[in-house]
């Protein structure tokens, strides 16, 4: 794991030693193992390297192989290691001791630009092959690692993260309006669907799925595809398709945590996805005498759960269930109390050099890496991609499906056990179903739903950036919201996976956090192997007996507690609390956004009749009951915003 960094001189221009300190320097506020550079010529090459692999200890980045001619910076995990040694024939004698950046090269020289959709794992790597007078890189299919770059007329210069960029005397800083306009109009917590696009103007990214070749001084951006060749599986009975799975998952599990000789975390909910995680983490982990280390996030001490009765804000009963089942486990629960998501802000900006939405979980994911780092953890797993992956299979959307199939006896039953299971009555099951299914329904008759959030961008700025049309575009406005995603769950599934940028927003803050922490976080729902293996099952595995999320359930037996593994009535909340937190700091809160409602600079970017309309509802205070309200979100992402500017683009 490391941050990496070159530049590249055009037209043959050498790059100065200089600006190559001058990066290096910026990049030392992260710990490292060791921090070296590569110069030659026209090309230079940085890496600030933390040891997380035993093969990665004592290796010494960039390298330069002058014998083939390739020189190569990365920051990168491969998961695929045996495949791919087994493909290049590496000599076995030599496969436990060779380096990521090693088989790396092995494989551009076998594959070329083809290499990367070949690859399983988190990176970012650029390779300088000095035969072909060519600059290539890649970043993994879901941008779990960053790769950040500046070009111009003299240099094309690139780090996994922003601020050393900025160091250099050719780069300007400067805020980029259109991408903040965006930001700022779409009511999720996504940011713009450009994925290249940054807060600063003269800085671009390289999406997920995205590797990028300089030849001949001429710079090409294409994407590839790790998830093109998904061939249906057919099996013979549900228990192969179990069996299977198991295979599987327990191979991403496990090379994961093989990968370190430092201690192994991983983050543990309630629910299935950090369950099985951990679960198959901690018996593989029992066999060599390491233990697994879980980390869950609880409500800070005094609070009065007003979630309601399905919902779970204190997800402990569930999480000692699965410890006690699984053995082998050393939990954490960890409450943090005293810190929220208003006294986190500062941090998370300086984190994510950008302003950022997801403020709610802001106080536990930071806290949670501070634990890991102070325990020693290389390696911090977790389940963040489960929803479409392994525990992927919503009831609904498949008895939509059997309705429109005419499939009236199967839908019968199948409804019958599901009602049993989560205790809802059939009436109203055969009602979410329809609307479901037929969409007019809801157009005619719509159920209630959450209150939106009101337009936070200015309207005269919005028309400045070329964005107000976007202003009337539901789908636009809706991205990250259930009016982005397709009615059809397959056609849903199938554009999660093919739209880079819906990832984009979590690889960035894992990669930034693990930099900070020195901690890798390794997501085994996200193993492309995986993906593929729950892509090619037909949906009847995911949706049986009643049973939604079937796959996940029945591969887990004896993995996980009944209380857990077949639980459908109860789930977990995260952040109910996030109000309860911020009482202490609530007069420096509505303080802090009186003076930003008077500040010039944010009258001209947010809607402010609607800010100050919601800073007088809040002025003595929110009930903790409204922590998912419009309300608190408008005022929180609005003051982010503020910070950042104030912190990054002093006024002129």
């Amino acid at each position: 794991m490391s941050a990496i960094a070159g530049i590249y001189g055009f037209n043959g221009a050498p790059v100065y030693m200089e600006h190559g300190r001058l990066v290096m320097e910026t990049l030392k506020q992260y710990p490292a193992n060791q921090s070296a550079t590569w110069h030659k010529d026209r090309i230079m090459l940085g890496c600030h390297a933390q040891w997380i692999t035993k093969q990665s200890t004592n290796e010494i980045l960039p390298a330069y192989d002058p014998i083939r001619g390739l020189a190569i910076t990365a920051d990168a995990i491969i998961d695929n290691r045996e495949e791919l040694m087994e493909q290049l024939q590496v000599p076995r004698n030599l496969r436990s001791k060779m380096t990521d950046s090693e088989l790396l090269l092995l494989a551009y020289e076998r594959w070329s630009e083809q290499m990367p959709e070949r690859l399983v794992g988190d990176f970012a790597f650029v390779i300088w092959d000095e035969r072909k007078q060519t600059l290539f890189g890649a970043r993994d299919f879901s941008g779990a690692r960053t790769l950040y770059y500046h070009r111009n007329e003299e240099f094309f210069s690139f780090c996994t993260v922003i601020n050393p960029l900025l160091s250099l005397p050719y780069i300007h800083k400067e805020l980029n309006e259109l991408w903040l306009a965006e930001f700022l109009a779409i009511s999720g917590v996504f940011e713009p669907p450009d994925a290249s696009t940054t807060s600063y103007k003269h800085i671009e990214q390289l999406p997920p799925s995205h590797r990028i070749t300089i030849k001949n001084d001429r710079v090409s951006i294409t994407r590839y595809h790790s998830l093109s060749n998904v061939v249906p599986l057919k099996l013979s009975s549900t228990q192969e398709y179990v069996e299977g799975f198991q295979e599987v998952f327990n191979k991403a599990v496990t090379v994961r945590i093989g990968r370190t000789d430092q201690n192994v975390g991983a983050h543990l909910s309630g629910g299935l996805d950090s369950g099985s995680v951990a679960s198959f983490a901690a018996r593989s982990l029992q066999k060599d005498n390491r233990r697994l280390h879980t980390f869950s996030y609880v409500p800070e001490d005094g609070f009065e759960d007003w979630t309601p009765k399905r919902r779970l804000a204190d997800e402990r009963p569930l999480i000692q269930q699965t410890v006690q089942y699984v053995g082998n486990i050393h939990e954490h629960y960890l409450n943090f109390n005293g810190r929220s998501s208003f006294s986190e802000i500062d941090d998370w900006i300086d984190i994510m050099e950008s302003p950022y939405k997801f403020f709610d979980n802001s106080f536990w994911l930071r806290g949670i890496y501070e634990q890991a780092q102070l325990l020693g953890i290389g390696i911090l797993l977790n389940g963040a991609r489960g929803n479409y992956s392994i525990s992927w299979g919503s009831a609904v959307d498949y008895y939509s499906k059997l309705i429109k199939k005419f499939s009236f006896l199967q839908l019968t039953k199948e409804v019958n056990q599901y009602s049993r299971n989560v205790g809802v009555g059939r009436k109203r099951l055969y009602s979410m179903i329809g609307r479901k299914a037929f969409p007019v329904i809801e157009r005619l008759n719509p159920s209630p739903s959450f209150a939106k959030i009101p337009q936070l961008i200015n309207t005269d700025f919005a028309k400045r950036t070329g964005i107000y049309s976007k202003l009337s575009d539901p789908k636009f406005i809706g991205i990250g919201t259930t009016a982005d995603i397709p009615a059809d769950p397959l056609e849903a599934r199938r554009q999660h996976f093919d739209r880079v940028d819906i990832w984009n927003i979590t690889g960035t803050s894992g990669c930034k956090l693990s930099l900070r922490y020195s901690v890798w976080s390794h997501d085994p729902t996200n193993d492309l192997r995986v993906i593929r293996y729950c892509l090619s099952s037909p949906m009847e595995q995911f949706v049986q007996d009643g049973m939604d999320r079937a796959l996940i359930r029945r591969s887990t037996q004896g993995f996980l507690p009944d209380f857990v593994r077949l639980n459908q009535r109860t789930r977990g909340i995260q952040a109910a609390d996030s109000i309860h937190r911020m009482r202490k700091d609530w007069p420096d809160f509505i303080d802090e956004l009186d003076h930003m409602s008077n500040d010039a600079r944010m009258q001209q970017i947010l809607n402010m009749p609607v800010i100050k309309d919601t800073i007088t509802e809040a002025r003595h205070g929110l009930e903790p009951n409204q922590a998912y309200n419009p309300s608190i979100k408008l005022l929180m992402r609005s003051l982010i915003l503020y910070r950042f500017l104030q912190k990054t683009f002093e006024r002129r």
